[in-house]
Order: C-alpha cells, then sequence, then structure tokens
C-alpha cells in the first residue's frame, strides 16, 4: 500500500492531467455500469423487459440528451415515481461527471495544446530549413532576401524572447518588399488595360515565398535546439544580441562595455550548436553562420572550429561584421557608385555572384575560352578553398553558367589607358559608429595599394568631424596620415560643422564625397536621429551652392549616408540621395548567400580588401568604378555589352603588353550620371552600350 502511494503521488506530480482524465473515466465507467444495473435489475416499471445491455445504452444517451429518457419512461404520467426519480439522478449526475468533466477536460487540453504550439514547447518535424538563433537588427533582412530564392524556403527563429515583436516586424518587412516588388513590375505594363495587367499580375506577381515560424525558448538548451530540427538544418545563422533596446542608460552602457570585450553568449551558442551538427545523426553538409564583433570572440570561435568543425558535415563560418561593413564604408566613400552595384551583386536578386567546383590551370586562357561560347555569364576569377579550386561568376542563376550558346566574332576594339591611376579622394566623415577603426582599416589598405607612386603625396585626404567624446575615443585619428583634420562639433553646432564642409568642398577641385555615419550603438528612439539632421546640414549647403551658382555640378558632392533602420529608407531618398547605405542589409545579404555557397565567403573578403602594394600582391581582385574618360584613351563606340566586355578583356591581357602592365579587367556595367546603373545580366548581346566621357564603367579587375 506505502508503494501504490508514492506510485500514485508521483503521477499525480509530474502528470496531473492525465491522472485526473484517468479518474474521470473510471468514475464514469463505474457510474454507467451501476446505473445499468439497477435498471435493469430493479424491475422498475417500464424496465421489467429490458437487458443489461439495452439498459446501459439507454443510460449513455439519456446523460448525452435528455430527451432519451423516453426510451425507459415511455409515459410520464403512469409511470412510477422511482423510475422517473432514478432516471434524473442518472441524467442529473452523468451531465456533471460525463459531459462537463470530460468536455471542460477536452477544451483544456485544445488550450493547452494551442499556448504550448505558440510558445514552442513541441518538437517541429522539418528539414532543409533555415535556424535562426537569437535576434537583432539584420535579421529580418535575411529572411528577407531569402525571399528571392527559386525554391520555397522555410525558416525557424528561435529567441529568448519578444516573439510577437518579432513576428510583427518581419511581417511588416515582407510586406513591404512584396509591395514594392510588384509595384515595379506593374510599371512595365502600365500601358496595358486593367484585365491585362491583373492576369499579367497572377502570372508573374511577387509572391511570399518563405515560411517563418518564430519560437520562444533557451537558445542554449539542447532539447529546445532538437525541438526546432537543428540536426536536419541546411543553414545555422547564429546572431549576436542587440544592445539597443535597452530601457535604462546605465544598462545600455553596461551592454555596450561588455560589447567591446567579448560576446560569450555567441561563444556557448556555438558551442551547442557544433556539439549537435557533428554529431553522426545530424544531416551532412550543414552550414553554421556565426556573427562576430571582436577580437575575443573571433579567437575562441577559432579553436571551437579546430576542434568540431567537420568537412562535409558541419561547417563553421565566422562573418566579421564590423570588419566587413568598415571595409564596404570606406570602399563606398572612395567609390560611391560601389553602393549601387553591389545592391545588386550582393544579393539573391538580379546580376549576383556565384561559384562552381572547377579545375581550372590557367585562368586567362579560361576566361579567354568561355568568353567564346558563353553570353549569360561573366567569368572572373579561380580561387582555392579547402584544396579545392573554384571558378566565380557573375550571372542571374547558376543555369546560366554552363549555358552554351554562339558568340558572334566581332572586330571591335578598344584603346586602354596604360597608365591609368587612380585619382585624388577627398572625403569628409561626419559622425561615428562602433566600426570606426575598421573603416580607416579600409583606407589603409587603399593607401597600401594606390597611395604612393613616384611621390610622397597622398591621394587619399580625410576631415573627420564629430563630438570631442568620439574623437577622443579615435585618439583624434592621429595614426592615420591621411586624416589631414579633425574637427569636435557637437549635432547642434550647425554653423561649425556646414562651414567647415563647404571650406573643404571649395578648396578641392577634385568630387568630395561625405560619409554620413549612424551610431549603431544608440538607444533605439534616437537610431539614425545624428545621421538624418547631417544629411539635412549637407543637402543645405548643397542648395545654397546650386542657388549661388546655377552651372555648380552637383554631383561634385557625393553622399554616402549609412542608416540602421530600413524604415528610415524612403525619409533619406526623399533628399535625392542616391546612396542610401543600409549596412545591415549588406551583411544579411551575404549571410544568405554564404548559406547557399560557403566558398562565396573568402570570395567576398577577397573584394573587400584591397592589396598590400603597388608591384607586387596583385593576386587579390577587388570590384572598382572608374570614370570612361581616364580609363580609355579614347571613348568607345557604341556597341553591345558582349562586344564591350571581350574587347576590354583581351586588351588587359595583350601579350604583347608587359606582364606588370596587363590588368585583367572584366566589365560587369556602367553608370550614368545621376545614378542610373546597369549591370549586365541575361543575354549580353541584347544590351546595347553607348558611352560618354562623364560615365563610370563597374569592372572586377586586380587594381
Amino acid at each position: 500500500m506505502r508503494k501504490f502511494k508514492e506510485w500514485l503521488n508521483v503521477l499525480l506530480v509530474k502528470n496531473p492531467g492525465r491522472m485526473v482524465l484517468a479518474v474521470i473515466l473510471l468514475f464514469n465507467i463505474l457510474f454507467f455500469l451501476l446505473s445499468a444495473l439497477v435498471i435493469s435489475n430493479f424491475s422498475l416499471s417500464g424496465t421489467e423487459k429490458m437487458s443489461f445491455l439495452e439498459a446501459a445504452f439507454c443510460t449513455v444517451t439519456m446523460i448525452l440528451d435528455a430527451g432519451c429518457i423516453q426510451f425507459v419512461v415511455s409515459d410520464i404520467g403512469t409511470a412510477k415515481v422511482a423510475i422517473v426519480i432514478v432516471c434524473l439522478i442518472i441524467v442529473f449526475i452523468g451531465m456533471v461527471s460525463f459531459t462537463g468533466a470530460v468536455i471542460g477536460y477536452i477544451t483544456n487540453y485544445i488550450s493547452n495544446f494551442i499556448e504550448n504550439a505558440n510558445t514552442g514547447a513541441r518538437k517541429l518535424k522539418i528539414s532543409n530549413h533555415a535556424v535562426i538563433l537569437n535576434w537583432n537588427t539584420r535579421a529580418s533582412e535575411i529572411v528577407n532576401d531569402l525571399m528571392y530564392c527559386d525554391t520555397k524556403q522555410k525558416v525557424v527563429v528561435l529567441v529568448n524572447s519578444r516573439k510577437s515583436e518579432i513576428e510583427k516586424e518581419i511581417n511588416e518587412r515582407i510586406a513591404d518588399t512584396v509591395a514594392k516588388e510588384n509595384a515595379e513590375i506593374l510599371k512595365g505594363c502600365k500601358s496595358r488595360n486593367r484585365i491585362v495587367r491583373r492576369l499579367y499580375m497572377m502570372r508573374h506577381g511577387f509572391r511570399k515565398n518563405v515560411i517563418v515560424i518564430v519560437r520562444e525558448g533557451d537558445v542554449f538548451s539542447s532539447k529546445q535546439l532538437m525541438d526546432v530540427s537543428l540536426d536536419k538544418a541546411r543553414m545555422i545563422v547564429i546572431l549576436g544580441n542587440d544592445i539597443n533596446n535597452s530601457i535604462c542608460k546605465y544598462e545600455q552602457r553596461d551592454k555596450i562595455s561588455a560589447k567591446g570585450r567579448g560576446n560569450s553568449q555567441t561563444v556557448k551558442t556555438l558551442m551547442q550548436v557544433a556539439d549537435i551538427t557533428s554529431s553522426d545523426y545530424s544531416d551532412d553538409n550543414q552550414k553554421i553562420i556565426v556573427e562576430v564583433t571582436d577580437n575575443w570572440t573571433a579567437e575562441l570561435v577559432d579553436k571551437i572550429i579546430e576542434a568540431k568543425q567537420v568537412d562535409g558535415k558541419c561547417n563553421i563560418v565566422p562573418v566579421n561584421v564590423n570588419e566587413i561593413l568598415g571595409y564596404l564604408l570606406s570602399q563606398f566613400s572612395l567609390m560611391p557608385e560601389l553602393n549601387l552595384a553591389y545592391r545588386d551583386l550582393l544579393s539573391n536578386k538580379g546580376a549576383a555572384f556565384y561559384t562552381e567546383e572547377r579545375t581550372v590551370e590557367n585562368e586567362k586562357e579560361y576566361i579567354k575560352n568561355y568568353l567564346k561560347t558563353h553570353k549569360h555569364a561573366l567569368p572572373l576569377t579561380v580561387m582555392e578553398e579547402k584544396g579545392k579550386s573554384y571558378m566565380y561568376y557573375s550571372t542571374t542563376s547558376e543555369k546560366e553558367i554552363d549555358k552554351v550558346c554562339a558568340v558572334e566574332e566581332s572586330d571591335y576594339s578598344v584603346s586602354l589607358n596604360r597608365d591609368y591611376w587612380i585619382e585624388q579622394k577627398n572625403i569628409i566623415i561626419l559622425g561615428h559608429n562602433s566600426r570606426c577603426r575598421d573603416i580607416m582599416r579600409g583606407f589603409v589598405s587603399f593607401c597600401n595599394e594606390w597611395g604612393l607612386r613616384d611621390s610622397d603625396e597622398s591621394i587619399l585626404k580625410i576631415i573627420v568631424i564629430d563630438d570631442e567624446k568620439n574623437l577622443e575615443k579615435m585618439n583624434y585619428y592621429k595614426e592615420y596620415p591621411f586624416v589631414i583634420r579633425t574637427v569636435a562639433a557637437e549635432i547642434y553646432d550647425k554653423d561649425l560643422i556646414c562651414k567647415t564642409i563647404d571650406d573643404f568642398v571649395s578648396a578641392n577641385e577634385e568630387d568630395t564625397s561625405v560619409l554620413i555615419l549612424s551610431d549603431d550603438e544608440a538607444p533605439n528612439e534616437d537610431i539614425d536621429a545624428n545621421a538624418l539632421a547631417n544629411l539635412v546640414y549637407v543637402q543645405d549647403i548643397v542648395n545654397s551652392k546650386k542657388a549661388a551658382d546655377p552651372d555648380f555640378d552637383v554631383e561634385s558632392i557625393d553622399l554616402i549616408v549609412e542608416i540602421i533602420d530600413p524604415k528610415h529608407h524612403d525619409i533619406v531618398n526623399s533628399y535625392s540621395v542616391n546612396n542610401v547605405v543600409i549596412s545591415n542589409r549588406y551583411i544579411s545579404k551575404m549571410i544568405t548567400q554564404i548559406g547557399e555557397k560557403e566558398a562565396l565567403f573568402d570570395f567576398y573578403i577577397d573584394i573587400l580588401t584591397y592589396d598590400d602594394g603597388y608591384g607586387e600582391g596583385y593576386d587579390s581582385k577587388e570590384v572598382y568604378i572608374k570614370k570612361v574618360s581616364r580609363f580609355f584613351n579614347e571613348i568607345p563606340a557604341k556597341t553591345t555589352a558582349d562586344k564591350l566586355v571581350r574587347a576590354v578583356y583581351n586588351s588587359s591581357v595583350d601579350d604583347s603588353v608587359p606582364e606588370l602592365q596587363q590588368n585583367p579587367t572584366i566589365v560587369l556595367g556602367y553608370v550614368k550620371p545621376g545614378g542610373n546603373m546597369v549591370i549586365f545580366k541575361g543575354d549580353q548581346s541584347e544590351i546595347e552600350v553607348d558611352l560618354n566621357d562623364k560615365d563610370k564603367l563597374v569592372m572586377f579587375s586586380n587594381h
């Protein structure tokens, strides 16, 4: 009896719901049997000939429907009081013990089932999906970019809290993208009648191509990771937590301080994930993409890779967010049109970078031969990664890479300026973010490649305008010789900021780029606030110069505005700024593409970093924006993209030219004044190219 009581007590504590259900069912079974026995054996008037089974049936029907009492008491006026009382008691007790208790239990069970499904307490049986662990300002962009994939995508997000807020953010982002894409499609058929437009949209309209499931739980729990089928996921993305949603300014300060030292949560999450994905029961070729923002975290991630990475099983790719964004912002400052080019090339929409495993002995010969038989993709370069050789292309999809077609031979030729050298670059930096040192490193690598040539004069001049506190944090940029001046000014010092910018622009004949940075460590309510204020200042200067001199070239001042929140994109665009940089969006696009092809990661790092010095180390290649008037000796005649691409490449690798003067160059597109960008995609023979001296080329080359 003691053991039975202990067993009963454990069962009651561990599974109280099951215990209650068992008691309800047991009581009702006994009650049915007892009621049937009373009706059939007590020979009450009206039940003398009723068998036990008939009595049991009548008992159940009376409980479910009191009107069925007529099967037992056919005439209430002639029936004895005893049988009526027995039937009524059975009905009343049955309604409470059976109908009420069972229905109440089932209702509660259904409610719990729905609640558990919402909170993520139940295992999700799914495969070939993407899992996002944690949430930050880049996460919704990852989900958004997956909509451009050819196949339906499944995404599971596991977060510690804020499930409803995250779902709302995702829904708004997806709805905004669908609306904008469909608006673009409608522009192409606006001349057609309404019925034709509707039919066209039904067939070609942009639709939501992703299923997103958000679950609350513990990202450090092996069980909850398995509940989202982590072992069956195609791609796992480990994000760093945001610091912007802190309410208390002291909490915000502590988070910023902790972020600078390292991210132990990222390390802990990666250890848990790597332990699952490297096991025998997990799927092969899983990709783990982990965000890294500091050296401490990067070092530990590398050690985890050494210990846990299994080739062909789990492949860990650390993405240094600050470094990549820093290099991007420095390149955009040097060549503002790169921002427009990368919007296409670093995404799954339109022309993009693709890679295929290829054995290439001679890169130049491979590209020459490829261009003779293909015109839907542009071959770029070959790189080695983990003992394998990969060829990289710019095209619209993988199937276009091997699309062989006849390419018309042509005698079209161009005359390249063999002495081309980058022109003087003048940059004003307004504000700061957590990536300032990485931005400066990008400028350092640029100067190492282009800065010195037959003179001691640098080709880069920068002034920085920021508040005293952040200038002091950067030691007033003294270690960077190309920073010729720093100006301490609060965002409210309009006159000082405007005078500094105006004086610098007036003192230099060359174009000036103005890089406006957004503080990514500001509280949510202040995100992008200073960047938008600085934008108003600069735009006021441009308008004043235009009013004073109608011939003033507005495009001599290139504005590059970094924003954190995509919602502010339209605000910035309303000020006629083409180069709006949504910095988080670039990381998201890269993560999405790396999730499909891991070999793209090394390629991205390669194109974002310049070489170490003139005359050596030119194996690295980058995407450049070069003026037509300076790159060619003569402006090329009107032609098509396929002829221009082949003429430029053949001239750039001309064997009659010394090896040092050769610079293998693939033209990716061109940009017209005003920001009208054309990236070559599809059938190159159908793209007309008519260049003038104010146009610029988008090209892939060594330097």
